[in-house]
């Protein structure tokens, strides 16, 4: 029978004396289900003593049991006292760091004492001052090194400490008590904003600090991501925590269907060598994703493409250029063993460089040791799909298609004045411009002609 808190000085673990103290550890146990807890401060913190913590006002009047609060939330109209009777046993004594007891209210004027919510953590062994004045119901098993931070913190002289030291979340480990109080409502969540009780330093703020609020957003955006990086680490989206997407490939999105990978590539070689090109298609149909991949050798290269191509009108589509974000393939060839990587399954067997886990650097998809390739044949032949799945006869009719395209287009292409990337102008076999500017300047030569004829005409006559 254990509770976890989660401090902002660290995590503490309490196992309770159910056997001995039923009662006592019954209202402990579900004040931590209805997150009474959560957010509340040690109000008062004496070195080599104690640490007191459990009222929500933080001022050491309040707080009260389980029953009492469930009876304040119903609209039953039964009134039930505010504290219930101590549990002190004998053997149970103060006699060892971590012993956590609850605080027994005294008796005021109008009002039987007795206890709440309130409970202390002793920071020292062997006080025997507190036996037989307070209940002890359970001990500190894990997070001693906590208790040791909490003993060294800054006080006032009442105790307070001046930087806010909260019970930031509790998990009930084990609760065998399976029956709740009658009328017990579980909150859907805990609270997300602390007491407005303290006027002191935030739990979470630094008083040395002197970093501008953009710098510190910085740092605080960080922090999110290498937790969330963390999480995704553990889940298994990605190879390690601290992975970086490779910085010399580009993502090109809205890309034209027809558009295929030797076209990107004659288009982006221009700005440096590169190593593949792939146009994403789909499994099944093989029609293509209209986004591909393209890593250049260099970085440099890369970004001057990025730079270059952006919105360049490509098959009658302005395309869209960035640096890619995806580690997919650091994850297919990555693990966190820096010595030998994954086994990696080689056509041959026998791996590279006398390794089976290594495989030779390819520029293309199945391109085998002659340098050429495996799908197009000789040295310009079509790349094929990502996923192939035709047969031989199909990869034999689409080649002969292909060649018989790229014939087609060298010979349109040759009789052309030319073709500008940058510009998006085109000229077609009649000899007008495709684009918005083709278009306009085509028609502004189709006025004038028109005005020529009639001046010409109207001197006839």
């Amino acid at each position: 029978m254990s509770v976890l808190f989660e401090t902002s000085l660290g995590d503490l673990v309490i196992d309770l004396e159910v056997e001995n103290c039923p009662k006592t550890c019954e209202n402990f146990l579900k004040l931590c289900k209805v997150y009474y807890y959560n957010l509340n401060a040690f109000f008062n913190v004496s070195k080599d003593f104690l640490a007191q913590a459990g009222d929500p006002t933080a001022t050491g009047t309040g707080g009260e049991s389980i029953w009492s609060l469930v009876s304040s939330q119903s609209s039953s109209g039964i009134s039930v006292p505010r504290y219930f009777p101590p549990e002190i046993l004998p053997k149970l004594k103060h006699n060892r760091k971590g012993t956590v007891s609850m605080a027994v209210a005294p008796a005021l004027e109008g009002h039987k004492g007795g206890c709440g919510s309130q409970f202390f953590i002793t920071l020292a062994d062997n006080i025997d001052y507190l036996d037989g004045k307070h209940a002890v119901f359970g001990h500190v098993v894990e997070g001693l090194e906590t208790l040791d931070k909490l003993n060294e913190v800054f006080v006032d002289q009442e105790g307070r400490p001046f930087k806010d030291v909260r019970i930031r979340h509790v998990i009930v480990l084990d609760d065998p008590f399976d029956q709740d109080p009658p009328g017990l409502i579980k909150p859907p969540a805990s609270p997300t904003r602390p007491p407005d009780n303290s006027t002191r330093i935030a739990e979470d703020e630094d008083p040395l600090s002197t970093l501008p609020e953009e710098e510190e957003e910085r740092i605080r955006r960080e922090k999110a991501a290498a937790a969330s990086a963390l999480t995704l680490e553990m889940v298994g989206d990605l190879p390690f925590a601290n992975v970086r997407p490779p910085e010399n490939v580009l993502f090109v999105c809205k890309l034209n269907p027809v558009t295929r990978d030797e076209d990107l590539e004659l288009i982006f070689s221009r700005f440096g060598q590169i190593m593949s090109c792939q146009v994403i298609r789909d499994k099944k149909t093989g029609e293509s994703l209209q986004y591909a991949f393209i890593e250049f050798d260099e970085r440099a290269d890369a970004e001057q493409a990025y730079f270059k191509m952006q919105n360049v009108l490509v098959d009658d589509r302005r395309i869209w250029v960035d640096f890619s974000q995806s580690v997919a393939r650091a994850n297919n060839s990555w693990s966190n063993d820096i010595v030998r990587g994954p086994k990696r399954s080689t056509k041959g067997g026998s791996g590279f460089g006398g390794r089976d886990d290594l495989e030779r650097t390819r520029r293309y998809r199945d391109e085998d040791g002659s340098g050429r390739h495996g799908r197009g044949g000789g040295g310009g032949g079509a790349y094929g799909m990502v996923f192939d799945v035709s047969t031989d006869s199909e990869r034999k009719r689409k080649r002969s298609a292909s060649r018989e395209r790229d014939r087609k287009r060298r010979s349109s292409r040759s009789r052309s004045p030319g073709y500008s990337a940058h510009s998006g102008s085109h000229r077609d076999k009649t000899g007008h411009r495709d684009g918005f500017q083709g278009r306009e300047f085509d028609r502004r030569r189709a006025r004038s002609r028109s005005h020529d004829g009639a001046r010409r005409s109207g001197g006839r006559q």
